[in-house]
């Protein structure tokens, strides 16, 4: 699998299960945090790499390697 396409993936699943913290722990709160507000930071953040991995995959940058 690609960089490109494992950013992509990695975003896509945070964004998931912040949204599911979202949509399911409105009425929760456990000691430390709230897990809605905890579901819309990993909303955001996936959400960025999810961006940046379609710019990884638009753009075409793959790293060279070296033997």
């Amino acid at each position: 699998m690609t960089s490109a396409r494992k950013t992509l993936l990695t975003g896509l699943v945070v964004f998931v299960a912040g949204l599911a913290l979202w949509l399911f722990g409105l009425d929760e709160e456990i000691f430390i945090f709230t897990p809605s507000k905890a579901g819309v930071v990993m909303m955001v953040l996936g959400g960025l790499e999810f961006l940046y991995g379609v710019y990884k995959a638009v753009r075409g940058d793959e790293p060279e390697r070296s033997s």
